[in-house]
């Protein structure tokens, strides 16, 4: 074997190396802390638009901090008839509170949300998911929260499906980065 051939194999062996542990830190990154997404329906509209692409944080889930009601939550869609695995909707109550909704207000714990972020009106919806139904005043189980859209009357949301367990929240969205005209945190 010629010295050239020696230097060829040692820097193909380094960069093999950098390629594999490039991949595991990719692998590890958006297992355990980040991860991206694509918003596939207007459900979020004005807030998120239809192929917006956001980052999804999971440390604080992870660690078992639990959302927060405000947050806007990428989780496993309890739905199982849906074409959509993974779903992005705001938590406007968490477990124990309990959801009304009255003359196309909602409210929470007997206060109405102010919430300038949301497009049309909150009402029940008539169709249920897998058999669930939800009916109103609704108190959120412990260890759940109610997720809605911001597109109320275009959102298969909690009135649909019932509240989401925590064990099904992946991440908290904390940033648009695609387009880039709309980048910017959520």
């Amino acid at each position: 074997m010629t010295p050239h051939n020696g230097s060829f194999l040692r820097s193909l062996a380094e960069w093999l190396i950098v390629i594999v542990i490039a991949c595991a830190a990719t692998f590890l990154i958006r297992s355990f802390i980040i991860e991206p997404y694509v918003v596939p329906t207007g459900s979020m509209e004005s807030t998120i638009e239809i192929g917006d692409q956001v980052l999804a944080e999971k440390v604080t889930v992870e660690l078992g901090r639990g959302v927060r009601t405000g947050d806007i939550v990428v989780f496993h869609n309890p739905d199982s008839s849906s074409e959509h695995d993974v779903l992005v909707k705001r938590v406007v109550a968490l477990g124990g509170q309990t959801v009304d909704m009255k003359d196309g207000i909602l409210y929470v714990d007997g206060q109405a949300l102010d919430e300038p972020y949301v497009a049309g009106e909150s009402w029940p919806l008539a169709a249920q998911a897998d058999g669930i139904t939800v009916t109103f005043p609704y108190t959120v189980p412990e260890g759940s929260v109610w997720v809605m859209g911001d597109n109320r009357e275009n959102s298969a949301d909690s009135r649909y499906f019932g509240a989401v367990s925590q064990e099904n929240i992946i991440g908290v969205v904390v940033l648009r980065y695609w387009p880039l005209n709309r980048f910017g945190t959520l």
